[in-house]
């Protein structure tokens, strides 16, 4: 009788023995990273030129990456001894909890790094070492800049709010209003679905219904948890949002187009 052999199993990077396009999500993802973080850190350093203006004059209508502005504005001290961008103030929040969030450290990992670039693909290194010494290690102040993060959201709310008055004109509504309010809306729901956040509700409890503390926070560890399931389209929604919101303040600014909006005096 005939007997079934097996193939030898073959290691090394990029092997494997899927036969499906395995390589068309890490390519998209690489691209789509390369195109929306590119063009974001450009924007970061972009205060001169023909784009350089970020904020349409005589409104409170600024790109987002440039949301912190107002802080230099504080002090007039500090605001004439501000030598970079005050768009490097979003490095201490939501930049590095987007860096360090769960979901893009698989996907970045994967398309740039390659480690592994998919599942049951060989990875690029030997051994995995997780994420235990450095620099990976780095990766578990994730749970620190959520703190950060949920302040920006009310930042960002204040801002949307801002952005339908313009002074001398009243109170309005136009697609650069509409376009601040999607962005805080979906960078709050980006935070809201963090993994690290659903833990803070409600992970660290052994009783959900020992008191109406626990069942209060079970309840939003509810919500969380819903909105965690789909924690990757908020990624990539308030990503792609972001530089939307930043391309078009831009547009306005700098007089390449007119924002359509109707203002009343009430």
């Amino acid at each position: 009788m005939a007997q079934a052999v097996a193939a030898p199993l073959r290691r090394g990077f990029l092997t494997t023995l899927r036969e499906d396009r395995w390589w068309v999500e890490p390519a998209l993802v690489f691209a789509s990273m390369s195109l929306f973080f590119g063009w974001l850190t450009i924007s970061i350093f972009m205060d001169f030129g023909p784009m350089g203006h970020y904020e349409v004059e005589g409104t409170y209508l600024l790109t987002p990456v440039f949301e912190p502005t107002w802080l230099t504005m504080i002090n007039a001290d500090w605001e004439g001894a501000w030598y970079l961008s005050p768009a490097f103030i979003i490095l201490l929040g939501p930049v590095a909890f987007r860096a360090t969030c769960y979901y893009y450290r698989r996907a970045y990992y994967r398309s740039y790094f390659l480690s592994p670039p998919a599942c049951a693909v060989g990875d690029v290194g030997p051994t995995y070492k997780g994420e235990s010494r450095f620099p990976l290690i780095i990766q578990n102040l994730h749970r620190f800049t959520m703190y950060l993060a949920l302040l920006w959201v009310v930042l960002l709310w204040i801002g949307a709010t801002r952005s339908f008055y313009v002074p001398g004109e009243g109170w309005g509504f136009g697609i650069g209003s509409a376009l601040f309010v999607l962005t805080a809306f979906f960078l709050m729901m980006y935070t809201f679905s963090c993994h690290s956040l659903r833990h803070f509700v409600g992970g660290g409890l052994n009783c959900f219904s020992c008191s109406r503390w626990t069942r209060t926070r079970k309840r939003v560890w509810d919500y969380v948890t819903i909105w965690n399931a789909n924690h990757r389209f908020w990624a990539w929604s308030s990503l792609l949002i972001i530089v939307l919101a930043d391309v078009y303040i831009r547009l306005v600014a700098n007089g390449h187009m007119t924002d359509p909006n109707t203002w009343s005096h009430f």
